[in-house]
């Protein structure tokens, strides 16, 4: 059973920044910047996925110069669930939020995010890409196999969410640490959905800007990562 929450003090707030890496050679070092350009007090925790592409170099450089608080390299590629969780086991921060490096989402969109919970009206913050946000125009049939994955989601955890895979989830710190997280890879969005939907947890969705990438630009979820999602979906809804 939840606690009542009570506002967060902005003042006092601690944004713990999630950000797995694999293979992002060329644009982890902007979304750092990024990310430090914003108004909040942030702790970025960057876990490399065992990248080949001189990644780790980067992020050993953005540790030694202060731009990065937490550089964790994980021996062999495990996926973004494993990288997600040990970010979150080594976080302190009062909000938790997945934070990929691809550039796709932006942290201008976090004060939107951020409201509800510094307000005290909610655990969780979901961002969709289907509420009116600005987005690049890509996939259809990505789009098409994301409504079916979250309407599946939707139906197994009974909420009403419009876009379960968003990346962009903001959870209450405490919450996000007591939460007992097992996917692996791309399973972790809809893991982190039902454990929240069987802690009663209070979800809110709000719009977020997307600016998707294509294959040719390094985008790396396939079809296969979406029928393991229906796997997952099912496996921890049903079995939590």
């Amino acid at each position: 059973m939840l606690t009542p929450i009570t506002p967060l003090k902005k003042a006092e707030m601690l944004i713990s920044v999630l950000i797995p890496v694999y293979n992002e050679v060329d644009t982890v070092a902007e979304i750092v910047e990024r990310v430090r350009a914003t108004a909040y007090t942030t702790e970025i925790i960057c876990v490399d996925d065992c990248s080949t592409d001189g990644t780790r170099d980067v992020l050993a450089r953005l540790l030694r110069d202060g731009r990065i608080q937490q550089a964790i390299y994980q021996k062999v590629n495990r996926g973004k669930g494993a990288a997600v969780r040990a970010a979150i086991t080594a976080s302190h921060g009062d909000i938790v939020i997945v934070q990929d490096a691809d550039l796709e989402y932006n942290p201008s969109d976090w004060p939107t995010l951020f409201a509800p919970l510094v307000q005290g009206n909610a655990d969780a913050v979901f961002g969709s890409r289907f509420l009116g946000g600005t987005h690049r125009v890509l996939y259809y049939w990505h789009s098409v196999g994301n409504g079916i994955l979250t309407t599946l989601s939707n139906m197994f955890s009974n909420l009403n969410l419009t876009d379960m895979e968003c990346c962009y989830k903001a959870v209450r710190g405490d919450l996000a640490r007591s939460l007992s997280l097992k996917s692996e890879r791309f399973g972790f969005e809809p893991e982190i959905t039902a454990r929240l939907a069987h802690a009663n947890a209070r979800i809110f969705e709000v719009p977020v800007a997307y600016s998707g990438r294509t294959y040719l630009e390094g985008k790396k979820i396939t079809w296969r990562d979406g029928m393991a999602a229906l796997f997952h979906i099912i496996r921890y809804n049903l079995f939590p």
